[in-house]
């Protein structure tokens, strides 16, 4: 794909963090952000074992979706302490995302910073995503158009990452935050989906306790390269065209579409698919 290596930097000042990537809107890796931080040291999948392995987790793997499914609704339910020896043991798509871990396990609050980066920082406690080798969270943007810290622990993740400009290219399923769930942004079909040769994002190869900043309404593509997990901390959006997005997202589309969900079925879901298809290759003028 036309991906270009995201920038890196050791450290950085929260005066040249604000003005050369919050207000310009461009994604950056800190390498070094954490390094005093106990998670720095702590944070492995051995130490959150140790913490919380009795801990009943929730779990998602890389199913499509089907209008059987609640939002976010898990497809099982494991302790921690089980799913990460399955993580250590074979690679597995099982992944826990959305989950408040810190909040069962208070503990862990004491581990990490506030960074101080100009920005003003949603004060709630963070949630934590793990996943297993080779497991990939499909390409998505966030409901609430948040800027994102998104902070790595134990291993490495590969993260592809597009500005909401180029929407127009990623077959973006009709109300719903997602692209269509069948693409492979590994090695994506191109004879299926010529868009996605107009595109242009960023890649990004995180390890231990390294920071990605992603700029607010950025679709966002993550594979665990190895097991591990990471953090994200956000900052509500700055500009008003995404504040009002994300109000939008939250109270009118999101409960529109489960109504539909619940009224049409399955026809539903599969009706947005194809929209996504339709829609995308009609503005742009493709002819398949």
């Amino acid at each position: 794909m036309n991906l270009k290596e995201i920038p890196r930097l050791q450290t950085i000042s929260k005066e040249d963090f604000v003005a050369n990537y919050v207000k310009p809107q461009k994604p950056v890796v800190i390498e070094r952000l954490t390094e005093d931080w106990p998670a720095y040291k702590k944070w492995h999948l051995s130490y959150i074992n140790q913490v919380a392995g009795d801990k009943t987790v929730p779990l998602y793997d890389d199913r499509p979706v089907t209008h059987e499914d609640g939002f976010n609704e898990p497809h099982a339910k494991m302790k921690m302490g089980e799913y990460i020896k399955l993580l250590e043991s074979k690679p597995t798509s099982y992944r826990i995302f959305l989950y408040n871990l810190m909040k069962e396990v208070p503990s862990l609050q004491k581990d990490f910073n506030w960074p101080d980066l100009g920005i003003k920082l949603v004060k709630q406690l963070p949630m934590l995503f793990f996943g297993g080798e080779n497991s990939k969270v499909f390409m998505h943007f966030d409901i609430d158009y948040s800027n994102i810290l998104h902070f790595h622990f134990h291993g490495k993740k590969q993260c592809i990452i597009f500005p909401p400009d180029q929407s127009k290219y990623m077959y973006k399923v009709p109300h719903s935050l997602i692209s269509r769930e069948d693409i492979d942004f590994d090695n994506p079909d191109y004879h299926k989906w010529p868009a996605l040769k107009q595109a242009q994002g960023y890649i990004a190869n995180l390890e231990h306790g390294q920071m990605l900043y992603m700029p607010e309404g950025y679709w966002h593509y993550m594979k665990y390269v190895t097991p591990g997990f990471s953090m994200s901390l956000r900052s509500l959006p700055k500009k008003p065209a995404h504040f009002i997005k994300a109000a939008y997202n939250l109270v009118v589309m999101r409960s529109y579409d489960n109504l539909m969900r619940k009224w049409k079925g399955q026809a539903w879901i599969d009706h947005k698919n194809e929209r996504a298809i339709a829609k995308t290759h009609q503005e742009l003028g493709i002819k398949t």
